[in-house]
């Protein structure tokens, strides 16, 4: 593979648009609703003055895209990290889009992201990055416009000053305008373990389908973050064998299996999963290629690429992060016969557990864990059988799936709605 091909391969937006032009050419939609569908309704920049702790003036750069508006509000995390780009937030604004319409929520996607290293940056400066972000994008957000939540390097901490900032600015407290809120703040019972949780549900879908039994299923992860350490506690918890996890500071692997509650109180307190007792280290990267039965890619996009696609030796790929796969490598795994659960299915438990909290913030009533997870457990069971009943009646695999049937519940509502002229 050339450079150029290996830079065009790696843009998750070229990626994002090759994926939508493929699902696109098996539905009969007009040119023109199809180039509506594939263009981002709005993209904003901000350059953010922020004074720092040492007095010197930094400016910023931040990034809002809304994708689509057309089932209900944007929707979609802030992301904090040195490596944003414009196309890796205008890619994810699209997959938000595809994931709130695949599980069939009334949401439309967007996602933000400021170009800074939080590693390097203290508690204040932090602070004040946020609220000028939030306050240069005050026309642009709100509980019927457009809703943030966390997302890399962001946590409740930095949601509950979006939210005092643009309630200080509407000069009324507005919970319902960020997801992903500390509970005294009106955040939602059962949104921080929300993702990791909705891939383990998933993942017992696919276990039904090829009846397959927990204890005999091989789990490998990559990434040990929110995402990541919920998806393997869980699964730990039902079960599965999780015998491999994979950061960027190394791996750890035991073919009987990772004590995945011990795991995570040793992060806790060395900060790493390097060094844990009765667990060999190994390479990163080699440790995605080990035999599973489910590979869960947790960590950023990109992870599994042309490289690396046709080495895989998992049965099922189930996506935990947004875009691990490029689509040369989508390719490659259809051709190996691996089940995809793709991205816009198998981490939609965060987004549906947010669209639970609007709702609840916007009536003001408050709902137990129980039933967040039991109503969470049913829009992604029903979600899964959806792509899975539709890949089947396509015939096409299991992304394209989920992205025609995505595509044609936004194209449904525009048609429906029209076009303002």
């Amino acid at each position: 593979m050339s450079t150029a091909e290996s830079k065009q391969e790696l843009n998750p937006w070229q990626s994002q648009g090759m994926l939508f032009e493929e699902a696109v050419g098996h539905l009969n939609l007009p040119a023109g609703l199809a180039k509506v569908l594939r263009e981002p309704s709005k993209e904003i920049i901000v350059h953010i003055p922020v004074q720092m702790d040492s007095g010197e003036l930094e400016v910023f750069t931040g990034y809002r895209v809304q994708h689509s508006i057309a089932r209900g509000p944007g929707k979609g995390g802030i992301r904090y990290s040195p490596d944003v780009t414009l196309d890796e937030v205008r890619a994810l604004a699209s997959w938000m889009t595809w994931k709130c319409a695949v599980v069939n929520i009334p949401f439309g996607g967007a996602k933000g992201g400021v170009v800074c290293d939080p590693q390097k940056l203290s508690r204040g400066e932090l602070e004040r990055i946020t609220r000028r972000y939030t306050a240069e994008l005050l026309d642009y957000l709100g509980p019927e416009r457009d809703v943030p939540a966390p997302d890399v390097n962001t946590d409740e901490q930095i949601m509950a000053w979006v939210m005092d900032t643009y309630s200080m600015h509407m000069r009324h407290t507005t919970t319902a305008v960020v997801t992903g809120k500390p509970l005294e703040l009106g955040g939602s019972r059962g949104r921080h373990d929300a993702t990791g949780r909705g891939c383990m549900i998933v993942c017992d879908e696919a276990l039904k389908k090829f009846k397959m039994a927990r204890d005999r299923t091989r789990v490998i992860l990559q990434g040990f973050g929110n995402v990541g350490s919920q998806a393997a506690r869980h699964l730990y918890q039902e079960e599965y064998r999780v015998i491999g996890i994979a950061e960027k500071a190394g791996g750890i692997y035991n073919p009987h299996g990772l004590d995945i509650v011990a795991l995570m109180d040793y992060r806790k307190e060395h900060g790493t999963i390097v060094g844990f007792p009765n667990s060999e280290p190994v390479d990163p990267q080699e440790l995605l290629l080990y035999d599973c039965e489910i590979l869960l890619p947790a960590a950023l996009e990109n992870q599994i690429t042309s490289r690396n696609a046709d080495q895989l030796k998992c049965r099922i790929l189930c996506e935990g992060a947004n875009g691990p796969t490029t689509f040369a490598a989508d390719k490659i795994l259809e051709e190996k016969n691996v089940f995809v659960i793709p991205d816009i299915l198998a981490n939609a438990g965060g987004v549906t557990v947010s669209y639970f909290e609007w709702v609840q913030d916007r009536q003001g009533y408050f709902w137990t864990l129980n039933q967040v997870r039991e109503r969470m457990d049913r829009i992604l069971r029903f979600g899964f059988y959806d792509v899975i009943t539709y890949a089947e009646q396509q015939n096409v695999r299991t992304r394209i799936a989920a992205y025609m049937l995505a595509i044609e519940r936004v194209a449904s509502a525009i048609r429906l709605r029209g076009i303002y002229a």
